[in-house]
């Protein structure tokens, strides 16, 4: 089997460390490797139809900026320079067009590849067209890792809670934002906590996307249509952020046992991304930058489930575990 990284920032190169490091694993699985054939930056890329070696690529981009000498100027180029079967797009996200990354999901599908992706922008707009256009052309669309990262939640729903209906989602799906409302319950301003976010790295230098709640929304819009089977996308979200909750508000729901925390919720009726107060001690009350769910289901009544929400090697572990799901059945037809 072979694949193709599209996107060398921090979550494609721990991609590409991570398949180097469970070469052994694909061998004792499949009686073959998982070969690394392509990789591309937003500058360059390079392939080897016999397989790159990862730690040239790492060191690479490390002291040049760029995985490759190859500049393109069209990313299609990119893609047909090797031929591979599965494209792993980990490309910047752009929640309101969905970038280059929905370029290059549909190209990859009508070309016969299957994709797994941690690209949010993608499927939070073009959901049902990407879904149906993988099965149009016989392809798997994989994307465990666009929703809390290393928390494993879309496979729980389809997988392990298979059969009973699922009755809504509640959670906290932006680790920024976690860490932002925790700073701000030990006293300290919202700007305060936003710069420390910053300084820390968890959150951008333009934060819009976090404390506005688009990044949650994503989120959300993905958990409604792939397990709730709806048809919706980003504009369908009702979204208020935590940029005007202040250091009043906090201290109010301090003193009656409660914390604010941003809550995403998505059932068969609803979607919304909003603050909520939440009792000190709930699962939903968590500190820091995990993401958490709770899950309301038919006969297993709540389950909840939390994780690492961002990272490079957090979100390639769901990257690695999609890619596993494709390989089980791959190998065996």
């Amino acid at each position: 089997m072979k694949t193709f990284i599209c996107g060398f920032g921090t979550i494609g190169q721990s991609v590409a460390k991570i398949l180097k490091e469970k070469q052994e694993f694909f061998l004792d699985r499949y009686g073959e490797p998982l070969v690394v054939v392509g990789a591309l930056d937003s500058k360059s890329f390079t392939v080897n139809p016999d397989g790159l070696n990862a730690d040239e690529l790492l060191s690479t981009k490390k002291t040049t900026g760029m995985v490759g000498d190859k500049p393109y100027k069209n990313i299609k180029d990119a893609l047909n320079a090797v031929d591979f079967d599965i494209l792993i797009e980990v490309t910047s996200t752009d929640i309101y067009t969905g970038g280059v990354g929905l370029d290059n999901i549909r190209y990859a599908l009508k070309n016969g590849k299957d994709v797994v992706t941690a690209n949010k922008g993608p499927l939070a707009l073009r959901y049902k067209e990407l879904i149906n256009l993988a099965d149009e052309h016989g392809r798997y669309l994989l994307f465990e890792g666009t929703v809390g990262g290393a928390m494993p939640i879309i496979n729980l729903n389809k997988y392990d809670l298979a059969g009973q209906q699922i009755k809504s989602i509640r959670g906290i799906f932006n680790g920024t934002c976690n860490y932002i409302l925790t700073k701000m319950d030990d006293g300290q301003p919202f700007e305060q906590a936003l710069r420390e976010a910053q300084q820390q790295g968890y959150a951008e230098a333009d934060p819009t996307s976090d404390v506005e709640g688009y990044d949650s929304a994503c989120k959300v819009v993905i958990l409604a249509n792939s397990i709730f089977g709806r048809n919706a996308t980003f504009n369908d979200v009702d979204i208020t952020g935590i940029t005007s909750i202040n250091s009043d508000a906090v201290a109010l729901a301090k003193a009656n046992g409660m914390v604010i925390r941003l809550i995403g919720e998505v059932s068969a009726t609803k979607l919304e991304v909003a603050p909520r107060l939440i009792p000190r001690g709930h699962p939903l009350s968590l500190p820091g930058t995990l993401n958490t769910a709770e899950i309301i289901t038919e006969y297993a009544g709540p389950i909840t489930v939390s994780g690492i929400g961002a990272g490079g090697p957090e979100t390639a572990s769901a990257i690695l575990s999609d890619i596993i799901d494709i390989m089980d059945v791959r190998i065996g037809e």
